[in-house]
Parts: C-alpha cells; sequence; structure tokens
C-alpha cells in the first residue's frame, strides 16, 4: 500500500477492499496492492487511482447491461495497469499482466481470457456489435468525456501534462485529431444508459475543447 502520507490513501484502502471484494482467496490482497502501486506511479496525471475510481463507479452505474460485471470490474482495474506516455502498446502490456496474475489467483482461463480480450478492447474502444461486456467497459472508460465541464477541463489539464514531453504544436494536433475521430462515430457510447448519462455533454466538452486547440488556448488547470 501507498505510504500514510499518499495524498490518496484513503481512496487507495478504499479500492484494495473493492478488489479483494472480487476474490474468495485471502492471497488476493497483495496483488491488488501492486496493482495500486503501478496506478500510482509518478509519470501519471490522468492515469491515476483516481481514474480506476471513476471507471469502477462508471462500470458499477452501467453493470445492468453487462453479462458478467465482475469480469468488467477486473477489465478495468487491468486496462491501464501498465502505462508509460510515450509507450504505444500500454493495453497489450496491461492484458498481458492480467493473463499473469489471474491464474495465480486462481481465476477460470476462459475468465482469464475475457478480462485480457476486455483490456485490449480499450486500444481502440470499438466493441462489436452485442459484445455487452466490452461496452460497458468502454463506455466506463470514456465516461469522463460526459462528465460537468470542470472535471473535463482538469482531465484535458492532465492529459497535457502526462504529455508534456510533446510540443504543443504537435500536441495540439495529435489531440485534435483524437476528439475529431470521437466525434465522428456515429454513437460515443454503446449502452443506452452510457449514452443516456454522458452522451450530450460529451459532445459539448470535445467540441469546445477542439474550438480551444484551434485557437491555441491552453487548457485549464
Amino acid at each position: 500500500m501507498p505510504e500514510p502520507s499518499h495524498p490518496d490513501q484513503a481512496l487507495a484502502e478504499a479500492l484494495l477492499s473493492r478488489w479483494t471484494a472480487l476474490f474468495a482467496a485471502p492471497e488476493a490482497e497483495p496483488y491488488g496492492e501492486q496493482l495500486i502501486r503501478r496506478w500510482s506511479e509518478p509519470q501519471r496525471r490522468y492515469h491515476t487511482l483516481r481514474h480506476l475510481a471513476a471507471t469502477l463507479s462508471a462500470v458499477d452505474r452501467l453493470a445492468a447491461h453487462a453479462e458478467d460485471a465482475d469480469l468488467v470490474r477486473l477489465g478495468a482495474w487491468f486496462h491501464d495497469a501498465v502505462y508509460a506516455p510515450d509507450r504505444t502498446e500500454n493495453e497489450e502490456r496491461s492484458a498481458r499482466l492480467a493473463e499473469r496474475v489471474l491464474p495465480e489467483l486462481g481465476v477460470p482461463d476462459e475468465a482469464v481470457a475475457e478480462v485480457a480480450r476486455l483490456v485490449r478492447l480499450t486500444a481502440d474502444h470499438d466493441p462489436a456489435a452485442g459484445d455487452r461486456n466490452g461496452e460497458v467497459l468502454c463506455d466506463a472508460d470514456l465516461a469522463v468525456l460526459g462528465a460537468p465541464p470542470e472535471i473535463y477541463a482538469s482531465y484535458a489539464a492532465a492529459v497535457r501534462a502526462e504529455y508534456a514531453f510533446v510540443p504543443d504544436d504537435e500536441f495540439r494536433a495529435g489531440r485534435a485529431q483524437i476528439l475529431e475521430q470521437l466525434l465522428a462515430l456515429p454513437t460515443l457510447y454503446r449502452t443506452q444508459a452510457g449514452q443516456a448519462a454522458y452522451g450530450e455533454r460529451a459532445l459539448t466538452n470535445m467540441r469546445t475543447e477542439l474550438v480551444r486547440l484551434r485557437d491555441k488556448v491552453p487548457p485549464i488547470a
């Protein structure tokens, strides 16, 4: 676990309780502690414990749509467990981590494969129609796009901070391309509950950020 002075200590403890609740085996706790340490790494500004907690909360909100909500929750735990802003294979490496860890906790092979598949889906957030578990995890991961404007602004600033090594013009171009691709989708959220909860506000948030990027306005810290 993080040291007592860690600013997210209470959150880390709450998350550890959520992790251990997914397993009958007491040996699950050290694995949860290791995952929390991963999510607390210093290079993270957005992909932090708070993002993990928010994703799990969104999964809870959308859980009725899932075929197996607990497998989706495990997918959330692992989906950014390996994260380096300057790498492009984070989702693949995170999926492989799940494939190593979960068998040690007695998770059946079929369930391990499903969790790893869900983690890999978060690379492009494009689950197939009818992939209910995938739709829930992808919607939960993207829920921040439909957050209130002040939370979205903090998210955008944190993403910029993670990519501080990228020059401003290059970052603006890349970020604008991502937003344009998301805005071009027929629907951003695949679950009815996700679309109802986040869809309209997500469009407003992304369009507002896109205008700021084009006008070269720095993100609101």
